[in-house]
């Protein structure tokens, strides 16, 4: 979203911009990972508006976002007991449609349709241009592990998490005020569960388990539970999305998937009563999930060499800090 955000940004305001994508497609947290039961929005889960330029980005895309009822969100203990219904505030709840990925992939499409996204291309090194003292060049490695550099570029923008920026710039040695100031950040580690229960359609049966949609967690396993098919645009297949707390995750982090799946499982039984057996379960590791703290202003910006960085961290964790970080970065380069 940030990355995204800042490109189409400066491409409005004149700029010729090249964006790198080590993934095979544009979407970071927001990416929607397909399965033969339905899509699971792995990483973000909604996002509210709250900045009008978001919600006058989000515009130029009509039909993309789609409104997810806040009422059906409960929170429960650790034992699985509802406490609360719904959430602090009335504030709107949206997602994008077909699934997460679809906002930034719309954005994105300009860029790829000029030729201007390259993905499944990872960013090794930064270095000043052969040709240009003044100017930068970027090494690169691509999934066969070809290498490539690609020159001629006045500023590079890093939108990514804090720590592998820090780690780019380390390895590139970089001298530059943004070494400090994103070793300032910290950002927790979250395990994704996906399940899929197709055995929930059938007359007379829509749903397994709690009423509920989507519900905030004590468990000491679980912080986050939403139904998949609660979400405008979804197929109706019985899916759930289930994310493990900061805390868990960090303590699991390199464990193997296949234990933190049975484990998440029996406590994803714990919280909803769903003892059934999935006919899809699948694990997602993200080693940077949520801002625990972020760094304190929207973006960072070095005029003088040409380098800066943006990202939710900047901010905070929301999909909408993400696209302020971004586009305030844009704004100050342009």
């Amino acid at each position: 979203m940030a990355g995204i955000a800042c490109a189409r940004t400066l491409v409005q305001a004149g700029h010729q911009v090249t964006v790198f994508e080590k993934s095979a497609a544009a979407g970071g947290r927001t990416t929607t990972i397909d399965s033969p039961f339905g899509g699971f929005d792995a990483g973000v889960q909604y996002f509210t508006v709250r900045d009008a330029r978001f919600a006058r980005a989000i515009d130029t895309v009509p039909g993309v976002c789609k409104r997810w009822s806040a009422n059906s969100v409960r929170v429960l203990d650790a034992a699985g007991r509802v406490t609360a219904a719904g959430l602090p505030t009335r504030e709107a709840h949206w997602v994008a449609s077909p699934g997460m990925q679809s906002l930034v992939a719309a954005w994105a499409a300009p860029l790829a349709q000029a030729g201007r996204l390259i993905t499944d291309t990872r960013v090794t090194r930064i270095e000043h241009d052969a040709l240009n003292a003044t100017g930068w060049q970027l090494r690169t490695e691509g999934p066969d592990g070809g290498q490539h550099v690609y020159a001629g570029f006045d500023a590079v923008l890093l939108a990514q998490p804090a720590t592998p920026a820090q780690a780019l710039l380390s390895t590139s040695a970089i001298d530059s005020s943004l070494t400090k100031a994103l070793s300032s950040v910290a950002i927790a580690p979250c395990w994704t569960l996906m399940l899929a229960y197709p055995q929930a359609v059938r007359p007379g049966l829509t749903t397994l388990g709690p009423q509920w949609n989507a519900a905030r967690s004590t468990h000491h396993r679980i912080a986050w539970l939403a139904r998949e098919s609660s979400k405008p645009g979804r197929p109706s297949v019985e899916r759930w999305t289930v994310q493990a707390s900061p805390a868990w995750s960090a303590e699991h982090l390199e464990d193997d998937a296949e234990r933190v799946q049975a484990k998440l499982i029996k406590a994803f039984a714990e919280v909803t009563g769903i003892r059934a057996e999935p006919a899809h379960a699948q694990t997602q590791r993200w080693r940077y999930a949520q801002t625990t703290h972020p760094l304190g202003r929207s973006h960072l910006w070095d005029a003088q060499i040409g380098l800066g960085a943006c990202g939710d961290w900047c901010l905070g964790h929301r999909l909408e800090d993400a696209f302020v970080s971004g586009l305030e970065l844009a704004l100050a380069v342009a």
